[in-house]
């Protein structure tokens, strides 16, 4: 016979048999509540819920952007091309100036001196050389009576000659020294606008230093980089769309450069951006091209869809079961994503009906009372 249970054993025993009967409870209610929870869902009035038609299309258009940046066709840093000190500057950023304004000033004082003497040493040899012309006319008059002999008429002659080519050099060199006061003057080579400022007044600088830089004003171009394929297929003088500060505007293309950037190994094509586009030079710009791919799926919104598991998506397609409509969960997968709009491929059929919208309070196998999309 089995040992009698000892004063020892008999609260450990009875506290099994508790947590036994305790447990036995509440599975069972759980059990209850769940087959309640059923027949409740089985009995509820349906849901009125938003849908979408899902129709199926032999493929669609994907949406390429690429990056690019406006330009103005002309801007540069301007420079001297002589050195010297900067004795003043006209102009400040932001300045808009036409072709041709001086802009800045070179300390030309010292040119100016030496015009001067130039200037004096050509009177100088134009007087000699009208005195000497005047001589060799007189001698020539006077060669007939014998007067003056043939070795002074030649001398008078030749005098005049070195004359006349020293006043030639004298005249370049007045020439020479006019350009070199000239080139003292900073001018705008076209109208623009100034964009920066290098150096103030009172430096000394070397020939080359920048001094300013100009920005052409008008139309801006707008330089976008693209895939060496995608060059060989667009076509110069025809328009494209390009996204700027949210607007699309219709671009003509200029031309596509023969080369590649050396940095990003892409072909830059020279769009015209619309007369009256008030774009800042280095603004970002998009080109937006479609190409159709050929993958059969259809489009729908956003927020018809539920994430699932390993990259996949659900939704809610509703069909009607013993004469009432119920939800069924569908598996799709995203294919290309526009704005609020989703073009996906899986198990749904064409023209099947789906809950657009307020997938939080709903779940498979839910009456529902579709509304017309």
């Amino acid at each position: 016979m089995p040992p009698s249970p000892t004063p020892a054993t008999l609260p450990k025993t009875l506290l099994g048999i508790t947590l036994a009967l305790a447990f036995a409870i509440g599975l069972s209610s759980l059990l209850k509540w769940r087959a309640d929870a059923a027949v409740s869902r089985q009995h509820a009035a349906p849901l009125p819920v938003a849908t979408t038609i899902y129709r199926l299309q032999p493929s669609y258009q994907e949406e390429r952007r690429f990056l690019g940046v406006t330009e103005a066709p002309r801007r540069a840093d301007l420079a001297f091309e002589s050195a010297g000190q900067l004795a003043s500057m006209t102009v400040n950023e932001g300045s808009e100036v036409a072709s041709g304004d001086v802009l800045a000033q070179l300390d030309n004082r010292l040119l100016q001196s030496q015009r001067k003497s130039a200037a004096a040493e050509l009177e100088t040899l134009q007087a000699d050389l009208e005195l000497a012309q005047l001589k060799a006319q007189r001698q020539q008059d006077l060669q007939a009576s014998g007067a003056v002999s043939r070795e002074a008429i030649d001398e008078t002659r030749l005098r005049a000659q070195a004359l006349a080519a020293q006043n030639k050099a004298v005249s370049a060199q007045l020439e020479r020294l006019d350009i070199e006061l000239e080139k003292t003057a900073l001018r705008a080579p076209y109208d623009g606008i100034v964009a920066a400022r290098y150096i103030d007044p009172g430096a000394v600088i070397t020939a080359g230093t920048p001094i300013l830089r100009l920005i052409q004003g008008g139309p801006r171009e707008a330089h976008i980089g693209v895939t060496p394929e995608l060059a060989a297929s667009l076509a110069p003088a025809r328009t494209y769309p390009l996204r700027w500060r949210g607007e699309t505007l219709q671009a003509k293309l200029r031309s596509v450069r023969p080369d590649l950037d050396p940095n990003t190994r892409a072909a830059v094509a020279v769009f015209e951006l619309p007369p009256g586009t008030a774009a800042l030079d280095g603004e970002a710009v998009t080109l937006l091209l479609q190409r159709d791919i050929p993958e059969q799926g259809g489009w729908l919104p956003l927020s018809a869809l539920l994430e699932g598991q390993r990259g996949v998506w659900n939704v809610l397609a509703v069909n009607q079961q013993d004469g009432q409509w119920r939800t069924e969960r569908e598996v799709v997968e995203v294919l290309e994503l526009r704005g609020d709009k989703a073009f996906v491929r899986g198990t749904l059929a064409d023209g099947q009906a789906v809950v657009a919208d307020g997938l939080h309070r709903i779940a498979a196998g839910s009456a529902v009372t579709p509304l017309a999309p």
